[in-house]
């Protein structure tokens, strides 16, 4: 009989846990007020056919189109929006979604406008990328108060004015990137004091001008590209910097004595001062760079034999022509 009892329960047990089951995985998970946020964003895109998934009757957590919740509390962390000929602009709204921890807006050359302010509500952020796209303006100030920040690219797009130095704030900052822009003045004094061990700086492909700055030469870069503006002086000071593996010089108008130039860190890779107004001779320290495999000193006014030994012999003449009195391997022999 008891067995009975309990074969005739099963039936109900089972269509209790099935509809238990059906209300569970209806249940949403997108917060309503992130929900909202991320249809204005979509809104001020233009609804670009990219986002056609996210709809108001589904759940941003579950089928939206490059962005990602967090298991835990289902909030928005991740919004990627990339690749798209889209029109419309970067909506405040992009303010409440206050967990994100990465953005990425890249290759949108229709996006258009400013940074929004609100984008400092985004505490958690580490990851910000606005890269390719038709945005203008001044890189914002407000950016320096979201200190959870470890990359910053904010590559290709149509920002102008000066660089600003309290940059140097981002404690996190491992990697910066403002190249291919509009930016003007002097690469900022403070850049030599970033509190990150290893930095990757990219500030090539803009109109920066006056000299490079003393304290760049205490700053640890592991790249360091100034390449293609408009500066001049002097770079000796640089070469010896304590994690340079990569360091690009060309296209200024940099002047100075190359054979001044007495230490150059061990494990350098990439040297590139090609189209610029240096002088002197090649110094032989670069010989014992074992790890080079990139060298690029061309269209200078460079002068003397190009010292033998180590890796300098490995570059083609292409890494030397159009020097003033460059001789020796692989250029033709000195006279």
């Amino acid at each position: 009989m008891q067995k009975q009892k309990l074969c005739c329960l099963c039936p109900s047990l089972v269509l209790f846990l099935f509809s238990s089951a059906l209300l569970s995985s209806g249940a949403e998970l997108c917060n309503p007020t992130e929900k909202e946020a991320l249809l204005e964003i979509k809104h001020s895109l233009g609804n670009p056919h990219i986002m056609r998934s996210w709809t108001p009757n589904t759940d941003c957590c579950k089928s939206w189109y490059k962005v990602v919740c967090d298991s835990q509390t289902n909030r928005v962390i991740w919004l990627k929006v990339q690749f798209s000929h889209l029109v419309g602009q970067i909506s405040p709204a992009i303010g409440h979604l206050t967990s994100l921890q990465i953005v990425s807006f890249y290759k949108l050359p229709n996006l258009y406008g400013t940074i929004p302010q609100s984008i400092t509500n985004l505490k958690n952020l580490q990851f910000l990328e606005l890269s390719y796209t038709n945005l203008s303006g001044p890189i914002p100030l407000c950016l320096t108060q979201m200190h959870s920040l470890t990359d910053l690219f904010l590559t290709g797009n149509q920002f102008s004015g000066s660089i600003p130095p309290s940059l140097v704030q981002l404690a996190n900052l491992e990697n910066l990137s403002l190249d291919r822009n509009k930016l003007t003045g002097s690469i900022p004094e403070t850049f030599g004091s970033f509190k990150n061990p290893i930095l990757d700086l990219q500030l090539s492909r803009n109109q920066l001008s006056g000299t490079i700055p003393k304290s760049l030469a205490n700053g640890n870069f592991s790249t360091l590209d100034l390449s293609r503006n408009k500066i001049a002086g002097d770079a000796a000071f640089l070469f010896g910097n304590g994690n340079l593996y990569g360091i690009y010089l060309n296209g200024n108008s940099l002047s100075f004595d190359f054979s001044n130039v007495k230490k150059f860190y061990e494990f350098l890779m990439h040297i590139d001062i090609s189209r610029n107004k240096i002088y002197g001779r090649i110094p032989t320290s670069l010989t014992k760079l074992k790890y080079l495999n990139y060298l690029n000193v061309s269209y200078n006014s460079l002068c003397g034999p190009i010292p033998t030994g180590g890796l300098l012999q490995s570059f083609n003449e292409t890494s030397y022509f159009h020097n003033k009195c460059l001789c020796g391997a692989p250029l033709p022999p000195c006279k």
